[in-house]
């Protein structure tokens, strides 16, 4: 499987810079997953395509300021890091530029010795393991000092930060926000409730694959990077429930797609655990979890466009994106979604 299949052509101009004024005013394109059918519609529309008894699974994840710009101590150079995963005991693995600057013991000060990090180690890829020095709580350390980390194609300067959080964001961790619960605003989840529909929670927080390509020509060769998940009792028997009673679960985002089906495929049921998840979900994989998919436009190539062509098909999604194309749809974090599911009827 190539991954040049999975590749298409994208107007510049369609690249979503600033988020819209109203988070549920987007538009939405819902596709049939098994026919290919699509309807037009715009965000807030999504309360008629969901039905009582529907269970709607939110990443709660929190974006933290993973962006922090420094120098190294000794010779003052500018260096950059993304902050990924915490290990341990203020060990962190980070994404860094320029990673040829950087050797073991290298010392990176930020905000006049407010934060030091020590190089520990230098793995593949720009990532070097680090551990950080300061007084207080870190979290409120980076507060200060660390800026929300925006995908490379946004060159816009965002004017809340909030916009890139979700309106339900709780768990701080990621360096990067499920951008499928964007659209979301409290007063549409309010409306959702309000007609049957369950919602509840996982968390996974987003780090490098969101950020990185997929460079192997063969699909099935590509490795991603782990990322942590939880999922809490009363999830883990919420959406049990809902199996038993055929009710439909729906995913909002890749994320909260990609934390259930690592669950379900490792247990044979849904279980509260927290752990690391790796899974790579291209077109063969057997969903278990989920029966719909709320998600954004993604990349060209991207591990996300192959999870989506995996739920449907690959000529119905790609067929789906020329359509967004077709009709100026705004594409990326800050773009419009498509909700894929099997049934267009509006109960």
């Amino acid at each position: 499987m190539s991954t040049d299949e999975f590749d298409y052509e994208l107007p510049e101009d369609l690249i979503a810079q600033t988020p819209l004024k109203k988070r549920s005013s987007s538009k939405l394109l819902i596709l049939n997953k098994n026919t290919g059918e699509i309807i037009h519609k715009h965000f807030n529309n999504i309360i008629d395509y969901l039905k009582k008894g529907d269970v709607l699974v939110l990443n709660n994840t929190k974006v933290i300021p993973a962006r922090l710009i420094g120098k190294k101590v000794d010779t003052q150079a500018s260096i950059e890091l993304l902050l990924l995963n915490a290990l341990e005991n203020n060990i962190w693995k980070c994404l860094s530029k320029p990673f040829k600057r950087l050797h073991v013991g290298t010392k990176i000060e930020f905000g006049s010795n407010m934060l030091i990090a020590e190089v520990l180690e230098k793995l593949e890829e720009g990532i070097v393991i680090v551990k950080f020095i300061y007084e207080g709580i870190f979290l409120e350390v980076l507060e200060k000092l660390g800026k929300i980390p925006l995908p490379p194609y946004i060159h816009e300067k965002l004017e809340d930060n909030n916009r890139y959080q979700t309106v339900y964001a709780k768990n701080l961790g990621s360096a990067a926000a499920p951008t499928a619960g964007l659209h979301f605003t409290e007063e549409l989840l309010t409306k959702i409730k309000e007609k049957g529909v369950i919602i509840t929670n996982v968390t996974l927080h987003v780090g490098l694959g969101t950020f990185r390509p997929v460079e192997v020509s063969d699909v099935k060769k590509h490795k991603m990077h782990s990322e942590y998940f939880e999922m809490s009792t009363k999830t883990a028997e919420i959406l049990n429930h809902a199996q038993d009673k055929g009710q439909r679960i729906i995913a909002v985002g890749t994320t909260s797609t990609r934390t259930l089906e690592t669950i379900i495929h490792k247990y044979q049921k849904f279980k509260s655990c927290k752990g690391y998840t790796d899974i790579f979900i291209y077109p063969g994989f057997k969903f278990q979890a989920i029966d719909g998919l709320i998600t954004n436009f993604h990349l060209p190539k991207s591990t996300l466009i192959i999870l989506v062509s995996a739920f449907s098909s690959k000529d119905y999604i790609l067929k789906a994106y020329q359509e967004a194309i077709n009709n100026k749809y705004r594409f990326f974090s800050f773009g419009d979604a498509m909700f894929i599911t099997d049934n267009l009827g509006d109960d």
